[in-house]
């Protein structure tokens, strides 16, 4: 497994140098999904600054967002 970080020396320390690559090249691709992932999602919160509380929903609207965008399947 290969890990991609910052400079950090605590990094450094506890993953091997083998398995270790400083920099933001690959970070880029992954924020990118992360950030669309939560616009995306959007209709989990309410209008207020709330949540909805059922994990159900939340567990449905995730696997929906990620069959369509990751895997091209329209469910």
């Amino acid at each position: 497994m290969q890990f991609y970080t910052d400079d950090w020396g605590a990094y450094e320390r506890y993953i091997d140098l083998a398995f270790h690559t400083v920099g933001k090249h690959y970070t880029q691709k992954i924020k990118r999904k992360h950030l669309t992932l939560r616009t995306r999602i959007k209709c989990l919160a309410h209008k207020t600054i709330c949540f909805s509380k059922s994990i159900w929903l939340h567990d449905v609207v995730i696997g929906l967002f990620i069959n369509r965008y990751e895997f091209g399947v329209d469910v």
